[in-house]
């Protein structure tokens, strides 16, 4: 006999009273941002968009359902549905047949377009889109794994495509300059035109896709009835009264076309080790390689430094101790993403403009430092002081006793400690995706938005290149150690 059927979470969101509702706060309007007559409280057109379906669900169903927000990372709500931390994702996800194979979608909420944006009297683009086919090889900024980073390679190879987790970040870097141009969502451009006057849109919009809600695949009686709730405000006019709220209402809203699914489904392929290699190998070897590449330039400039610093706070006059102290403290007590931060977009304002790799460099080598720093203290500490009066005593400069006395000394100590912070660096380059540039962990998170019935393989290939380039300085620590002890 048939066991009784298994209740879906729309059952579980009638007994609790209220569905949650995942988004990133972070990436602004017009989905969801703070108030700015009260930053305590959200809003945007998904807010109130949510706020409209859990009154039609609390009037279609007759029990009270409310919107419950859930901050997550735009790009790890997929993995936070899957858990059952949240009910559905609804943050300007795009639909594709990708995405479909693993999550349940709704009909389409908004229909959105693709922008171009350049800067204002940028003749290169009086063509529009056209002048992205080359032969210049033009930076244009997109959101790391959203459409339009899909469209503008698949349309316009030719373009140099910068990958930002923020979409106003690529807006500001195209006025300073930094690229030549950005593909934003339609929303977007013209929410926050107002806020980058020096930009203008080159050419019509493009690329139409739809804004849909996912929930779980096994979530179906929650998708029938979040479509009648959508195609309710729809017939209403509640849609286009919240969209007109935001300047966001197009016509295309009202193509019957654009506002359901494509018919066409897309069934999931054989997944084969050949064709796995074939799609991804070259561009996550590539990202392996930045990855070796940011570490084998800052480790050597964070030792240097440390160093330098170590020393200064030791042998160097007070003043000049309490500032190098301060100078760690300030280092060790802000986070490294803040202080690339800084490097990245505060710098410029002072004269100060640097590429997305120098200001990566720049940034981890500082924030090393002064790990390093306190490293090489403590081996400087450890050489007996009685290495220094012997130098000095036969007739050695303090300097010169440093050199070939004491620092070799507290050089052979630290070696196991500075190697395994090696180590520790390398995972710490994926903090550098916040600027732009495409290591091992962002490939791996666009792969996964792009692919997310590859995500397990993709996590495995990527945790494997990490521990292939860490297991070597590892068994060198190891040893080291050893042969420092006997």
């Amino acid at each position: 006999m048939a066991g009784p059927a298994r209740a879906d979470t729309l059952d579980e969101i009638l007994e609790r009273g209220g569905f949650t509702w995942g988004a990133d706060e972070e990436g602004g309007g017009p989905f969801i941002f703070p108030d700015p007559a009260d930053p305590a409280r959200r809003t945007g057109f998904e807010v109130d968009l949510a706020a409209a379906l859990a009154a039609e669900l609390t009037r279609s169903l007759g029990r009270p359902i409310e919107a419950r927000f859930c901050q997550a990372q735009w790009d790890k709500l997929p993995d936070l549905l899957k858990t059952g931390r949240i009910d559905l994702v609804l943050n300007g996800y795009e639909w594709s047949p990708e995405r479909a194979q693993v999550m349940a979608s709704t009909v389409p909420y908004y229909v959105y377009e693709l922008q171009l944006l350049a800067r204002a009297g940028d003749g290169r683009f009086a063509a529009g889109w056209d002048a992205l086919l080359g032969p210049e090889r033009l930076k244009v900024g997109v959101l790391g794994g959203s459409a339009a980073e899909r469209h503008v390679a698949e349309r316009y190879p030719a373009a140099e495509l910068k990958s930002y987790d923020g979409n106003t970040n690529a807006m500001g870097d195209v006025v300073k300059g930094r690229l030549d141009a950005t593909v934003q969502d339609l929303p977007i451009a013209a929410f926050y035109g107002k806020e980058f006057p020096a930009l203008r849109v080159a050419g019509e919009p493009a690329a139409p896709g739809r804004y849909v809600i996912f929930v779980r695949k096994e979530d179906g009686r929650l998708r029938e009835a979040l479509d009648r709730a959508i195609l309710a405000l729809r017939d209403r006019g509640a849609l286009r009264e919240i969209y007109g709220r935001y300047g966001i209402w197009t016509r295309v809203q009202e193509d019957p076309v654009l506002t359901s699914l494509p018919a066409a489904t897309v069934t999931a392929e054989a997944l084969t080790v050949a064709g796995f290699l074939a799609k991804h190998g070259r561009t996550f070897l590539e990202a392996a390689g930045m990855t070796v590449l940011l570490s084998l330039v800052s480790m050597p400039l964070a030792i240097l430094l440390g160093i330098l610093v170590a020393l200064g706070r030791l042998y160097g006059p007070r003043p000049l101790s309490l500032a190098l102290a301060a100078y760690v403290e300030a280092l060790r007590g802000t986070p490294l993403m803040l202080q690339l931060f800084v490097i990245f977009y505060v710098f410029p304002a002072a004269g100060i403009r640097l590429d997305a790799f120098a200001a990566s460099v720049l940034g981890l080598a500082v924030n090393y430092s002064a790990y390093e720093a306190e490293i090489y203290r403590a081996g400087l500490q450890a050489v007996h002081a009685g290495q220094m009066e012997a130098a000095l005593a036969l007739g050695m400069s303090r300097g010169l006793a440093l050199r070939r006395i004491v620092i070799p000394q507290a050089v052979r100590i630290v070696i196991p400690a500075v190697t395994n912070d090696f180590i520790a660096l390398f995972k710490d380059t994926s903090v550098c995706s916040v600027i732009t540039v495409v290591e091992l962990t962002k490939r791996y998170n666009i792969a996964a938005m792009t692919h997310p019935a590859e995500v397990l393989p993709l996590a495995a290939v990527t945790g494997l290149l990490y521990l292939a380039m860490s297991y070597p300085l590892s068994v060198f620590s190891r040893r080291m150690e050893r042969r420092l002890h006997g």
